[in-house]
């Protein structure tokens, strides 16, 4: 049993934020793969639930007329890795949350929840990074856009207002097209496991496809936030892919994160990690580009 004050089931956007507003001690739940374990530990003991799992404005994938992918908040993760639009335009994305958890939680875990926990190891977060997404939140004083750079305030914070619900994400085109990513994520099993280091890499390669045009890097669990590399993008950027610069690449992308100690691994073996992912990443987006380097992975 699950030490609950109430669950309401929402009709639509607006009756949530009604409720939570009506009600302090209220939170939202979709998926409930974070939130009712949660409850189940103790810590939001006691609270209201408000479920948003059941509107159907909130699920789905589209692309509008300027061709930006639109990710409702409430679309699970097989539903994002087995999308036709995402399988074509940003396949690293579904690879991304096809890592999380079981087959179980990722047909009931959604994105919306995934970001919005504030996870730094939350499987989506750094690849929604490297795409630069908008997030789209609505509450009690109407609808708002945040980029996903300035959403995470801290470890498990964002700037979501209690009463604010997550609608959906918004990825530019311009983020997407003609980029080819690679997400790695390593932790000590191959299932089942929460992050230990997350890297997520998007190239853009000359139509020669022997130089970096452009280059993003993000991290997951590698700094109290998800974080771009900036050092490491603005060096990558005209590189010859025959140059010998995968070394110095690992060591710029270094120098932008703040790795911690913790239980599952650390600060140095993170540093490692943080490193030799950082290479290995960008030689996949690479070769995934269409462009040939060398270095064995």
């Amino acid at each position: 049993m699950f030490d609950i004050s109430f669950l309401y089931e929402a009709k639509d956007v607006k009756d949530a934020i009604k409720k939570l507003t009506e009600n302090e001690n209220s939170e939202i739940v979709s998926g409930g793969t974070d939130v009712l374990i949660r409850v189940r530990e103790g810590k939001d003991a006691g609270m209201g639930l408000v479920s948003i799992h059941n509107i159907d404005e909130l699920k789905g994938i589209k692309q509008d007329s300027n061709g930006n992918i639109i990710i409702g908040a409430g679309t699970c993760f097989y539903n994002i890795n087995h999308n036709e639009i995402i399988q074509k335009h940003i396949p690293s994305l579904g690879e991304a949350v096809n890592t999380v958890g079981g087959p179980q939680i990722r047909q009931t875990g959604t994105i919306g929840g995934n970001i919005c926990n504030g996870a730094t190891s939350a499987d989506s977060a750094s690849t929604m990074t490297a795409l630069e997404a908008d997030i789209v939140l609505e509450g009690p004083n109407g609808e708002r856009i945040v980029n996903i750079k300035d959403f995470y305030t801290g470890p498990g914070k964002t700037v979501r207002d209690r009463c604010e619900v997550c609608k959906c994400f918004v990825i530019k085109k311009e983020n997407f097209e003609n980029y080819f990513g690679y997400y790695f994520k390593y932790g000590k099993r191959k299932s089942l496991e929460i992050a230990t280091l997350g890297c997520s890499v998007l190239v853009k390669l000359n139509s020669s496809k022997d130089t970096i045009d452009d280059v993003k890097i993000a991290y997951g669990v590698a700094a109290p936030t998800p974080s771009r590399a900036p050092s490491a993008e603005a060096f990558a950027k005209g590189k010859k892919l025959t140059e010998n610069f995968l070394e110095e690449f690992g060591e710029k992308a270094l120098s932008d994160m703040k790795p911690r100690d913790s239980w599952r691994a650390s600060k140095e073996f993170r540093e490692q990690l943080i490193k030799e992912m950082a290479k290995r990443s960008l030689v996949n987006s690479i070769r995934r580009a269409g462009g040939k380097i060398e270095y064995y992975v």
